[in-house]
């Protein structure tokens, strides 16, 4: 994931509410002070725990716990790689290592990151209706084995490229987005990418108030 611009928020009164700030991690970024990263002002973290059916982050477990005990909100999420296996194969393995949800108000939906392919052809050299197909089949899968549906971490112009512009998800997946463009379908993102450094990883913005971080927590 890479931060590439700041998010905006509505204004709601005179005096703008507090930005419930967070980060993202993965295995690039070890022995995190998760106390001194909470003391900074992040409420909510999102680790990434697989990739493929292949790859289970090794510093997971100590970055995700370590999240939970600073008393941060958390969640996991999977990098995608449509090319070498399917979207249910990915979900399954997701869950099985990391990625699965519980309700104690502590632990958001986990996170599809489904982005340009870092490692070769664009697209994963996948028609539009394929990925779509792929991301229905991750999707479905992951809500029938945790009952939540998934963020979907995706950026503007690999959505309209490699989905050709798809709508029909914003109906229940919230958007996690990177170039503070929200994708065709969905009328505001949940959270947004920022660029900046006062938390380890990638910096990110939850587009609401503590309270509603807190009731996306418990599946309210």
């Amino acid at each position: 994931m890479a931060a590439l611009a700041t998010a905006g928020l509505s204004a709601g009164s005179a005096t703008a509410a507090p930005a419930v700030l967070g980060l993202d991690v993965s295995n690039h970024q070890s022995n995190i002070n998760w106390n001194a990263v909470r003391a900074r002002g992040a409420h909510f973290a999102y680790i990434k725990a697989t990739e493929g059916t292949g790859y289970v982050n090794p510093d997971f477990a100590s970055q995700y716990n370590g999240a939970y005990r600073a008393g941060l909100i958390r969640g996991a999420y999977h990098f995608a790689l449509p090319n070498h296996s399917g979207g249910a194969a990915q979900a399954r393995y997701f869950v099985a290592h990391g990625g699965s949800w519980r309700r104690d108000g502590r632990t958001l939906p986990g996170a599809l990151d489904i982005e340009q392919n870092p490692y070769g052809r664009e697209c994963y050299g996948l028609t539009p209706s394929a990925l779509v197909s792929w991301i229905a089949s991750f999707k479905n899968t992951y809500h029938a084995l945790t009952s939540r549906w998934p963020v979907i971490y995706t950026d503007h112009a690999f959505w309209a490229t490699c989905t050709g512009d798809f709508r029909g998800f914003a109906v229940v997946d919230p958007v996690w987005v990177v170039d503070s463009q929200t994708p065709s379908g969905w009328s505001f993102y949940t959270f947004s990418q920022y660029a900046g450094s006062a938390f380890p990883g990638d910096q990110d913005i939850f587009n609401g108030s503590q309270s509603q971080l807190s009731r996306l927590a418990t599946g309210a």
